[in-house]
């Protein structure tokens, strides 16, 4: 009897120690997947910062090419004598036709690129000293759909490409006058002092938002 006792009371012991060990691992898994979750939270965040972090960087990287290139505009303009408004008449004496374009030069020739398309829809590129604003030369530009398109653009238009160069002179040295045509057509006129469009009915001055 007393041994009978004695193997019940090993076997219970047997069970509860059976529970607790199983308890225990059952607790431990439960720990193990909590931890595995802290990591993958901890991993994630690292990633996320991490993408952050190069976001700034291609930002910063995008500011000071800004600020490089805004040198370069001054420079250039403060070593231009002739305005885009002038150099923009010169090319119009030596090539009749309707001015669409003009643009200082960054590759230190100190010269202005003037764009101009002749009735016959052909444009032509015509080089304008920025010291004297001698004509330096011109040539056939091959693109003359994009010619056509800009005259079409024009049609009716009551401001030319030099009065807008002249309007937006008081917002800083005009550096580069172009012709927007997305959207309704206005003149878009770059400053050292930013960027800018130019009403092709009024010639009214705005700052340009989309850049």
């Amino acid at each position: 009897m007393k041994r009978n006792i004695a193997i019940a009371t090993v076997a219970a012991a047997a069970l509860i120690g059976g529970g607790t060990v199983a308890a225990y691992a059952a607790a431990g898994d439960d720990d193990g997947a909590a931890t595995h979750r802290q990591s993958s939270v901890r991993i994630t965040d690292d990633r996320d910062d991490s993408a952050e972090d190069a976001a700034e960087d291609r930002a910063d990287d995008r500011d000071d090419k800004r600020d490089d290139d805004s040198v370069e505009v001054r420079a250039d303009a403060a070593g231009a004598k002739v305005t885009a408004a002038d150099a923009i008449a010169a090319a119009l004496k030596h090539t009749p036709g309707t001015a669409v374009g003009a643009d200082l030069d960054d590759d230190g020739s100190r010269a202005w690129e003037v764009s101009v398309v002749k009735g016959d829809g052909t444009e032509h590129d015509v080089r304008v000293s920025a010291s004297d604003g001698k004509v330096l030369g011109a040539h056939r530009d091959d693109d003359d759909d994009d010619a056509r398109e800009d005259l079409a653009a024009l049609k009716g238009a009551d401001v030319d490409a030099r009065e807008a160069a002249v309007a937006a002179a008081a917002k800083g040295t005009v550096t580069d006058v172009d012709l927007d045509d997305d959207g309704p057509a206005a003149w878009s006129v770059e400053t050292t002092k930013g960027e800018w469009k130019v009403d092709l009915g009024t010639g009214k001055v705005t700052q340009d938002l989309d850049d």
